[in-house]
């Protein structure tokens, strides 16, 4: 990498260390705590995905290529696992339980929308539901987090109702901060594979932005862009749900891949006069 290209990267990544420092100081997290973090996703990629093709890892090469000592490399790929995989999980689940409800036809009403459904029931009920798109989830554990985040309403009947088609967490900081974690590392791992591939095998990156708005007509355009994202979230949710085989076992193909969209909305001042 030339000293210019050096230069870019160290610039970039101070800029996207910026809002993430910003969120680790509000959550208490401090400098020492950051950098134990740091080393061991150095250490972890060290050892399993820079190693010399044909060999084995070794503590001593990762030691070269990240600075640390071999002392402090053992020290540190000794340690737990830090996960979120249950997050993950919760959230994925979710998700997949929301979708079924909004396009299979067995969980509509006769206008096509989700229908209010029974708790318990063989069929076009929330237990068929949760069983056909959530595998061994508990039902009452699934219904209780949807009702938690607001995805879902329990009228005095009983029967559940859609509230919302979309996994949000209203108000847990831990669930938001999960799913920060997979959004940011999906975007920068799109950036990494866009800079070491041709255009012809590149992934989508697009950004519209602007730089000199007035604040007062951002709240509607604020409000319609989130429309219209969801909108076309939804056509692409359908074409990959079609394709996904927890939803249709019967899909053939070899492998199995993750792949997905997503759309986020930023807005900021450009001046600090106009800031609240």
């Amino acid at each position: 990498m030339t000293t210019n290209s050096q230069s870019i990267l160290q610039a970039a990544v101070v800029r996207l260390l910026k809002p993430l420092v910003r969120l680790l100081l509000r959550h208490g997290v401090s400098l020492g705590a950051f950098m134990d973090l740091a080393k061991r996703v150095y250490v972890e990629l060290a050892l399993h995905e820079f190693g010399i093709p044909g060999r084995k890892p070794s503590i001593s090469r990762a030691a070269i290529i990240t600075g640390m000592t071999r002392k402090e490399v053992t020290r540190i790929a000794g340690l737990p696992l830090v996960s979120d995989a249950a997050v993950q999980d919760t959230y994925n689940r979710a998700v997949r339980v929301i979708g079924g409800w909004v396009r299979d036809p067995a969980f509509l009403d006769a206008d096509g929308q989700p229908a209010s459904l029974p708790l318990e029931g063989a069929t076009g009920s929330f237990t068929a539901l949760v069983r056909r798109y959530s595998g061994d989830v508990p039902v009452r554990a699934m219904r209780d987090e949807l009702l938690r985040v607001g995805a879902l309403e329990q009228a005095p009947d009983g029967r559940l109702h859609l509230a919302s088609e979309a996994y949000v967490p209203a108000h847990a900081d831990a669930d938001k901060i999960g799913i920060l974690g997979a959004d940011v590392a999906d975007l920068i791992a799109t950036i990494d594979h866009n800079l070491t591939h041709t255009p012809e095998r590149s992934r989508l990156q697009l950004k519209v932005a602007y730089d000199n708005l007035p604040r007062e007509p951002l709240e509607t355009f604020r409000g319609a862009a989130a429309g219209e994202a969801f909108k076309l979230l939804q056509r692409f949710d359908r074409q990959l749900s079609a394709l996904d085989r927890d939803a249709n076992p019967v899909v053939e193909g070899t492998g199995r891949m993750r792949a997905g969209i997503g759309i986020y909305y930023f807005e900021e001042a450009c001046d600090t006069d106009s800031q609240d």
